[in-house]
């Protein structure tokens, strides 16, 4: 696992009403909406969100993700969602956390799996373009 702390971002929310069902229990899919925006979170601390992977030549699909519920969200919860890149080599594997913000209590854990792909060409590389090397300032 990689330590770096600008490898990591964390973003606060409150469940919104049009995430819950009508017990005010968020629908599981809703997750990966929190997933999105503490990833976006992430990839603009170095300057390489979807914006700029796109200037770049790349677009980055998921191809891969889970999520595990250990605890269900409710409507109105302010919750914490961290983002922590994981592997970056050969793909970009982003794990992420959801805590109660109020008890600190771990809620859900999961990831994504993002692989660039050429845009012109529609390819997907089996290495890490080197332009996400440079706006994360490291180097495999």
């Amino acid at each position: 696992m990689l330590t770096d702390p600008r490898l990591t971002a964390e973003v606060e929310l409150t469940v919104p009403f049009h995430d819950s069902d009508p017990m005010g229990v968020v629908w599981h899919g809703n997750y990966f909406r929190y997933f999105e925006i503490a990833r976006e979170a992430l990839l603009n601390q170095f300057n390489y969100g979807y914006r700029q992977m796109r200037e770049s030549g790349y677009v980055w699909p998921i191809v891969d993700t889970r999520v595990k519920y250990r605890e269900s969200l409710q409507f109105e919860q302010k919750i914490r969602v961290r983002a922590t890149i994981e592997e970056f080599e050969n793909r970009l594997k982003i794990a992420y956390q959801i805590f109660d913000a109020v008890s600190g209590r771990k809620t859900t854990t999961g990831y994504t799996i993002q692989v660039a792909v050429e845009e012109n060409t529609q390819k997907m590389g089996f290495v890490s373009p080197d332009i996400l090397f440079e706006r994360m300032g490291v180097r495999p």
